[in-house]
């Protein structure tokens, strides 16, 4: 591969494929780099859809009220007006690229509805939109000449100036990145004056979710080390519905469900939903976890149920495939029987901190999707808004980052090579094992659904004795994939145990005994500058 190009993006989701295209069609050279295959991404296992209005009877003004109400105070309400109201051009984008919406027999989008939506608004291509889309823009990708995709290639760490070259009087900026080649089993240093970080979440920083096995916070990670400021990562969402297994397998089961119907129900076939909120199954997502997590507290249930039964089977294996195949795989028909389900670690609101552009406080680095804080979510992201969010910022960050090459910025500046540890013993691995286990642990025990002071202050300890070791480790073993994504796992799990604490009431995702109320006042961020004491 070339180790010069323009723009590097990071991710093979949306929001860096759409990136990509966008870029590419400017005519700069793209190099896309991927840890694992192309179409691996959390985009991939998005069932519910994208949120935007499309119907006569919607308008953004509801979907900017619905966006803010489930937002609990801390959506930037310009940033929500701007990314609802640009939402249907992408939207008519991804039609024209092959995106093949659901549509009712009349031809109109078959629109549905989940949690917090006040309206059908979800467009869908049945419960498997996040592929759908996925395939569409790889296609895309590939019939484009100027883009180059690395699969199995894991970013490592962003060069910056100042960091890497540091010179008197030389602004910061982006020179590239290194990554790990995991096929040839070496460093690269790949040379660009943009990079684009579209990583996806960081579910794996937890014992049970739903995300791939990808999502392991390695864009918050690499921004927060070049000294990016991050904000509001204490705000982790659990989707309320994931499908119990014992063997700890939480496939996802879409908010799309209840949104046809489907009733949460205790083990004694109660109802539960009406008690926690008016718009009971439908109400936002935070509030529908917790209520979950209490009422498996106060039974000591191991789960509660999902009852969609009594709908035509026909019906349910039309309109949900994929979620009738996979509980079938599991021996549940949902059309006969209750679905065992239970919360899971989902999604991050919070993220690096970037502008509608894209921009983050780095020239030359851009942050789109899951990876990225826009202020669209607030405190708790309304259903099926990520999606919308990624393709507006891509949108919008591709034009940025195109004026920013055409004012000059180039990488001519010599950078130096990768250094590696010099030790290797196959015995050491133990270490990331059991490192990997105990975080994960750490994160589910003590930063989950409900918190309290003495269990963040626990975290805390447990995991800045987990960072101090698997740093040692770092710096004087050869990098692997294991040990890149553990390091970063680390950081981000100290980054929402440090926001965590610093939020002292309860609002939205974060729900903390100590604190039950909202602080009196405005609502504030919180954001953490550049980290110390863990490079």
């Amino acid at each position: 591969m070339s180790n010069t190009t323009d723009v590097i993006v990071v991710g093979s989701g949306i929001a860096g494929l759409s990136f990509a295209l966008k870029l590419a069609a400017k005519g700069w050279r793209v190099s896309l780099i991927t840890k694992k295959n192309s179409a691996e991404s959390n985009t991939n296992n998005a069932q519910g859809g994208i949120a935007c209005v499309t119907d006569s009877g919607d308008d953004f003004e509801a979907h900017i009220r619905d966006t803010l109400e489930a937002g609990d105070g801390l959506c930037d309400e310009a940033a929500t007006r701007a990314i609802v109201e640009t939402a249907p051009a992408r939207i008519r984008e991804l039609v024209e690229i092959g995106v093949a919406f659901s549509r009712a027999e009349s031809g109109k989008f078959d629109l549905g509805r989940e949690g917090g939506h006040s309206h059908r608004r979800i467009l869908h291509v049945k419960d498997l939109t996040g592929a759908a889309i996925e395939e569409a823009l790889l296609a895309a990708v590939a019939r484009d000449s100027r883009i180059s995709v690395y699969e199995h290639f894991l970013a490592i760490d962003i060069i910056t100036c100042a960091r890497h070259v540091p010179r008197d009087g030389t602004p910061n900026a982006v020179l590239g990145l290194y990554a790990l080649d995991t096929r040839q089993g070496r460093v690269v240093t790949l040379r660009a004056p943009v990079v684009v970080l579209a990583t996806g979440g960081i579910g794996q920083v937890y014992r049970f979710t739903t995300n791939p096995g990808i999502a392991t916070g390695d864009g918050v990670a690499m921004a927060c080390r070049a000294g990016v400021p991050v904000s509001n990562m204490e705000f982790v969402q659990f989707h309320p519905t994931a499908l119990y297994t014992r063997d700890g397998d939480r496939s996802l089961i879409s908010e799309a469900v209840r949104g046809e119907g489907a009733i949460l129900r205790d083990f004694d076939g109660n109802a539960f939903m009406p008690r926690y909120h008016p718009l009971a199954d439908l109400a936002p997502r935070d509030i529908v976890a917790r209520a979950i997590d209490s009422e498996m507290k106060k039974s000591g249930a191991p789960h509660v149920w999902l009852d969609i039964r009594g709908r035509d089977e026909a019906a349910l294996q039309k309109r949900f495939p994929h979620i009738f195949a996979t509980c079938l795989r599991h021996g549940v028909n949902m059309a006969s029987d209750l679905i065992p389900v239970v919360p899971a670690a989902h999604y991050l609101c919070g993220g690096v901190c970037v502008d509608l552009q894209s921009c983050t406080a780095l020239p030359g680095l851009y942050a789109c999707g899951e990876v990225a804080c826009t202020g669209l979510h607030g405190a708790n992201r309304l259903a099926s808004n990520s999606l919308l969010e990624a393709i507006v910022l891509a949108h919008n960050g591709a034009l940025s980052a195109d004026s920013y090459l055409r004012t000059g910025h180039t990488c001519d500046t010599a950078v130096p090579d990768w250094v590696d540890g010099n030790l290797t013993d196959s015995d050491e691995r133990v270490v990331l094992t059991h490192n990997w286990s105990e975080l994960r642990r750490t994160m589910w025990d003590y930063v989950g659904i409900v918190r309290t002071t003495k269990r963040l202050l626990r975290a805390q300890n447990r995991i800045q004795a987990l960072q101090q070791e698997i740093n040692e480790y770092y710096w004087n073993f050869k990098v692997e994939p294991a040990l890149i994504e553990l390091r970063n796992l680390a950081l981000v799990a100290g980054l929402i145990v440090q926001c965590a604490l610093a939020r002292r009431e309860s609002r939205g995702l974060h729900y903390t005994l100590d604190y039950p109320a909202k602080a009196v006042g405005a609502p504030q961020n919180t954001v953490l500058g550049q980290v110390t004491g863990f490079p």
